[in-house]
């Protein structure tokens, strides 16, 4: 039996733009997420705009742009991803494929929550050790996890796979955002790096760089897209050199958290904007996770 490349089944991700040196995923609400399957936290009320949240002043990951008031937390993306992936594998083995597997879950690499890496590296520790690379050993699993999940050798075919997963559909919704939630997020991070002091903080961050011998950065995410540091599995000593001068000019002049408000800032309009729609997405997330719970 030939093998044969495994069907990507929907999945809930929430994919948007940041900086092109790491991965992001949902990790929802107003507040860290806590774990719990039940309703978005503290999502906010119909008819106002969801405020931005930061937990702690010094780690980015644990803020919550406005936008993920409105979206699955981490914990409810697993329980419907889970659940549609039961209910697949039983629509699968009822066709004929037992051998039939949903793909795994990935496991988390570089940034762990939607901020994290968004606006770039903040963890000197880290940094010190790896520069703009994620903690040693968490590309190998990831690499690992997407081998290991993509070959299918149940010889399904895709039409007997869609028509499982259209099934499911009706049973437990992909909680995947809609497109404007996705496109908000997207589009205002692009605008923030306009804002007039996000603008102003750049031009402080370059000039800091600038004293420590690293003239050629205008943005800080132009640091890490360096291409002589988007190998892999390759760590050198300039890129970390590099990079801790990095952290230091961020953090004297408070750039990720300046960037993160100018662009909770447009969030918000922007929401206000299409508030409908939002309180609509909002809602069909609690309804997807609630039928999750069910199966």
């Amino acid at each position: 039996m030939s093998l044969k490349a495994k069907a990507a089944v929907p999945v809930t991700a929430f994919v948007l733009a940041a900086g092109a040196c790491s991965a992001y995923y949902l990790s929802g609400g107003t507040e860290p997420d806590t774990g719990s399957a039940s309703g978005t936290h503290h999502a906010a009320a119909p008819g106002q705009v969801a405020q931005a949240y930061v937990g702690s002043p010094d780690n980015p990951a644990t803020w919550r742009l406005p936008v993920e008031a409105y979206t699955p937390t981490a914990t409810q993306a697993r329980l419907v991803t889970e659940a549609r992936d039961q209910l697949i594998d039983k629509c699968m083995s009822a066709a004929g494929y037992d051998a039939w597997k949903p793909a795994p879950d990935l496991p988390a690499l570089g940034g762990k929550t939607l901020t994290d890496w968004r606006y770039g590296i903040h963890d000197a520790q880290l940094t010190a050790e790896r520069g703009y690379h994620p903690a040693e050993g968490e590309q190998k699993v990831y690499d690992e996890a997407v081998e290991a999940g993509a070959v299918d050798t149940s010889g399904a075919d895709d039409a007997t796979l869609k028509g499982c997963v259209e099934k499911v559909d009706g049973k437990v919704p992909d909680a995947q955002p809609p497109a404007i939630v996705q496109q908000i997020s997207g589009e205002s991070f692009e605008k923030s790096k306009e804002a007039p002091e996000v603008v102003a903080v750049f031009a402080k961050w370059s000039s800091c760089m600038k004293e420590k011998g690293y003239s050629s950065y205008k943005q800080p995410l132009d640091a890490s897209d360096d291409p002589r540091f988007t190998d892999p599995d390759k760590v050198t000593g300039e890129e970390i050199a590099t990079a801790r001068a990095d952290v230091t000019c961020r953090d004297e002049h408070d750039v990720a958290r300046t960037w993160f408000d100018a662009e909770s800032k447009i969030q918000r309009a922007e929401i206000a904007k299409h508030l409908k729609e939002f309180n609509e997405a909002a809602k069909a997330s609690r309804e997807a996770v609630d039928k999750a719970k069910a199966v």
